[in-house]
């Protein structure tokens, strides 16, 4: 008996309320002759009662799912020797609990298999397995009560529709709730460590400082035991590859758009639009593999043709195949934005004789003009948040320079940087990461909600 075969047993209980339900309100108004003395259509009162059957009973089993683990755990440990848990750490103590959770499942033991840990995850396996079927007992026995009281209230006068509503409205405001709160965590757990690492180091330093070397030695007479935290080149070559990737997605994503929406025949666009939109799905690491294998020593070649020293990795490689990967992006929301323009306007240019050319370059693209800004604004965002083709194709090393032919690192990189391999995580190098995460935050939300007070205020001047 597990608790996915549980969820499902309380759909099919739901499912059963709803057909009683609806039977239940049929009778109660004499039959189907007299639905119209009914309140609310026999749908609300099926509605009604599976929201009582599986609502209540659906919570329970949410709640118990989390903390069942915990209650079985610490019934377990209850029941453990004293010599098998004396002495030992908490970090011991949470290899031990992992030790007997992965015996009692089958799994590869750590460390070495004693009797007390063997007692312990049979004790653990019934535990568990007493813990399943009394959720099991309580969610059924709730789920039909629930199934009784509402089929007990069934009447016409019972005002179901409003009942309903007034439930989903709730489901739909915690459910809000829920996202909105996220956003607001990660922003506050953002804020929060950002704050501990400008306790340590200058925000002069990490907003104006041209050297960027986070590495803190482990004793205070090494070379470097300060680090460096100026991060204008961080944010120096997020612009530059930034810059190069919007250089080759906008105009070519925006001539696409144009093609496929105006000129393109019935045929081409069904064809060429999901070829096109291919490119969005493909993983950012293959894109990051092209730039590695492909574009960079093809650039490197060519460079080295013409008697220009070019780096084995280079912001114009990095910047080349990210535009290649936004072109979708781009593309698609013109095209969007193009074809809502209204079809009047079009009609109306024809009718004074303009080419379609003519109408395209001075009628829908005006009309689309702010939707095409809000859209590229999205893509600039989408460019400054990627990482792997960055890592793979640009580099690491944080160089403050202008030149596209050179390594460069940009913001994202280097939060990865700073949070791989063992870090503490009080230390400014690993606070660092939540910093620029931080920067990062601000310059993308401060995009998204100047493309959508574009969009916003100029929209309805063709609508």
């Amino acid at each position: 008996m597990s608790i996915s075969a549980l969820f499902l047993a309380l759909l099919a209980l739901m499912a059963l309320a709803y057909h009683a339900g609806v039977k239940r309100a049929v009778s109660a108004a004499g039959g189907h002759a007299g639905i119209k003395h009914l309140h609310s259509l026999p749908s609300y009162y099926g509605f009604y009662a599976a929201l009582w059957a599986g609502l209540p009973a659906l919570l329970l089993l949410g709640l118990w799912a989390g903390l069942q683990d915990h209650l079985v755990i610490s019934l377990v440990m209850a029941q453990l020797s004293p010599d098998l848990v004396a002495g030992l750490s908490d970090g011991q103590l949470s290899l031990l609990v992992s030790d007997i959770q992965n015996l009692a499942r089958g799994n590869i033991v750590a460390g070495e298999v004693t009797p007390g840990i063997q007692a312990a995850a049979a004790d653990y396996e019934r535990f568990q397995d007493m813990a399943t079927l009394i959720l099991w007992l309580l969610a059924l026995a709730i789920g039909l009560g629930g199934l009784t009281l509402a089929w007990l209230r069934i009447a016409p006068t019972l005002r179901a529709r409003n009942r309903v509503e007034g439930v989903v409205r709730v489901i739909l405001v915690v459910f809000s709730s829920i996202a909105i709160l996220t956003t607001l965590g990660i922003l506050l757990s953002v804020v929060f460590e950002s704050l501990l690492f400008f306790q340590k180091v200058s925000v002069i330093e990490f907003f104006f400082g041209a050297e960027w070397s986070p590495q803190i030695a482990l004793r205070k007479d090494q070379v470097g035991a300060s680090g460096a935290f100026g991060a204008v080149p961080l944010f120096a070559g997020t612009l530059m590859v930034t810059v190069i990737a919007m250089l080759i997605a906008v105009p070519i994503g925006l001539m696409a758009a144009i093609y496929l929406s105006e000129y393109a025949s019935s045929q081409v666009r069904t064809w060429a639009k999901p070829i096109l939109e291919v490119l969005a799905g493909i993983p950012t690491v293959v894109y990051g593999f092209f730039a590695a294998l492909t574009v960079a020593p093809l650039i490197r070649d060519l460079g080295d043709g013409l008697g220009l020293d070019v780096s084995s990795e280079s912001a114009l490689a990095a910047g080349l195949v990210m535009g290649i990967m936004i072109i979708p992006f781009v593309s698609s929301l013109s095209d969007d934005v193009i074809n809502a323009v209204p079809q009047s306007l079009r009609d109306g240019s024809y009718a004074l004789g303009a080419t379609p050319a003519e109408t395209m370059r001075r009628v829908i693209f005006p009309a689309a003009l702010p939707g095409i800004v809000g859209g590229v604004l999205l893509a600039v965002s989408r460019a400054i948040g990627e990482t792997m083709i960055v890592v793979m194709a640009a580099g690491m090393s944080a160089n403050l320079t202008w030149n596209p032919l050179e390594s460069v690192t940009t913001v994202t990189v280097q939060i990865v940087a700073l949070l791989t391999g063992d870090q503490e995580f009080d230390s400014p190098k690993t606070l660092a990461a939540f910093a620029l995460g931080l920067a990062l935050f601000l310059v993308t939300l401060v995009l998204n909600v100047i493309a959508l007070h574009i969009v916003r205020k100029y929209r309805e001047q063709y609508e």
